[in-house]
């Protein structure tokens, strides 16, 4: 019986992802490059900055530590976080139905300074309490290893058969189906094609139907 649902931050909750494409795109500017969204997307997010850094560094070929780099990516993104963020459309009235049935909370690769904007910004703590979770607490192992979902489940007191997680990229539903959980791909990042690991796809929250 699923008893708690685990939101992904990115693209889930936060309607973040386009503010991280502006943020790709300033980043590779500066270093003459063109952001080749298509081939480069999938493979960061849902990552730690870090391992970003080294997905654009194997595809440009350009050099440098990936830790100071990866500084200069949250800076540019911390700048719209701080003007741009807004939640996703759907997610209050979906969170709203489900938070006195389930426990909830978020496991994320997000950048700590980036979550703190998006809490203060959007009051994620109002609706989460101290259920927040990021991969810093499980060595920064970002999805798709499935460490920062098995971490949430034992945090809140459930096993991984009775979590479904709500994602929205092919890492983050690899994490989750690794963990043992359920999974639903929200397509509002990539094509549903893309997300099709997950146990179902849908293309909002109004669509999300929870099985036990």
């Amino acid at each position: 019986m699923i008893d708690t649902i685990i939101f992904d931050a990115d693209g889930v909750i936060l309607d973040s992802e386009k503010l991280w494409d502006k943020g790709q795109e300033e980043f590779l500017k500066r270093r003459g490059f063109k952001y080749e969204r298509d081939k480069l997307k999938h493979l960061m997010t849902s990552t730690s900055p870090a391992e970003g850094v080294l997905v654009m560094q194997k595809h440009y070929g350009f050099t440098g530590d990936p830790e100071v780099l990866a500084r200069e990516r949250i800076e540019i993104v911390r700048s719209l976080f701080e003007t741009e963020l807004s939640l996703m459309p759907g997610f209050l009235v979906f969170f709203n139905s489900i938070k006195f049935s389930h426990k909830t909370c978020i496991a994320t690769s997000l950048d700590e300074e980036l979550l703190s904007i998006a809490d203060r910004r959007l009051g994620l703590s109002g609706f989460f309490g101290p259920n927040i979770f990021t991969i810093a607490q499980v060595g920064h192992k970002g999805k798709p290893d499935p460490a920062i979902f098995l971490y949430a489940a034992q945090q809140v007191g459930s096993r991984p058969e009775q979590c479904l997680v709500i994602e929205d990229s092919p890492y983050g539903i690899t994490a989750a189906k690794r963990a043992g959980m359920r999974c639903i791909g929200l397509a509002t990042t990539y094509g549903s094609e893309m997300l099709a690991e997950a146990d179902a796809v849908v293309q909002s929250f109004g669509q999300i139907i929870i099985q036990n």
